[in-house]
């Protein structure tokens, strides 16, 4: 069996070995292996609009060449960066991890709201939120002010900034599923849950669940 991919659009290493650890649990007997690679024509972090489109077409490249041994796609970053593109180059079922956090949300509960890394991430979340049509379901999308290399720096302080956004989120806003919005939080995912009472969707778990049923029902 053919592996599902998982692509990190970023350079940063650390952030695809977050995401080593994320589907861990998710490796299984009888399911298909899950291999972690890292695009290496990315930026260090997608965190703009331009970074996002810059992606795209190497994205598409490295998709194709890897086409014939992969089962299916994960494309890990919370921008869904290319996803309608690449769907268009590739014949193999291929996922983004918000897209698939916001569908595995509506299972979980009412209202879900977003845990982003800066204020510029949140309007092309939302935007995704609008095209999907979830607006009813959309508590809001809180933003912690670190960027994606700034995730590893200082464990202590971006825990505490991800704890308070999921508060403000649940208090202030009414959300009663949690999305962490970017790839790099995944560390995070477990504590959150612990101190917010609250189901917390951890993106690439999400997409890489669904491609799993994917493989498995082909």
């Amino acid at each position: 069996m053919h592996p599902v991919i998982v692509i990190n659009p970023n350079s940063t290493e650390a952030v695809t070995r977050e995401m080593e650890k994320a589907v861990e649990p998710l490796r299984m007997p009888g399911g298909p292996p899950i291999d972690c690679i890292t695009l290496q024509e990315g930026p260090p972090s997608i965190e703009t609009n331009n970074q996002v489109k810059a992606v795209v077409n190497p994205l598409c490249s490295l998709v194709l060449s890897k086409h014939h041994n992969a089962s299916a796609f994960v494309i890990a970053c919370y921008s869904d960066p290319g996803l309608n593109e690449i769907r268009k180059v590739s014949l193999k079922p291929v996922f983004g991890i918000a897209e698939s956090a916001m569908a595995t949300a509506l299972t979980l509960g009412e209202r879900f709201g977003i845990i982003s890394i800066l204020d510029t991430s949140t309007a092309r979340h939302i935007d995704a939120v609008r095209v999907a049509g979830l607006e009813s379901r959309f508590a809001s999308d809180i933003a912690i002010g670190v960027g994606v290399t700034g995730l590893i720096d200082n464990e202590t302080d971006v825990q505490e900034r991800i704890l308070n956004a999921g508060r403000r989120l649940r208090e202030e806003h009414g959300a009663n599923v949690l999305i962490l919005g970017c790839a790099g939080m995944a560390r995070f995912k477990l504590s959150l849950a612990k101190e917010i009472s609250l189901p917390v969707i951890e993106p690439t778990q999400a997409a890489v669940t669904l491609a799993i049923g994917a493989v498995q029902l082909q």
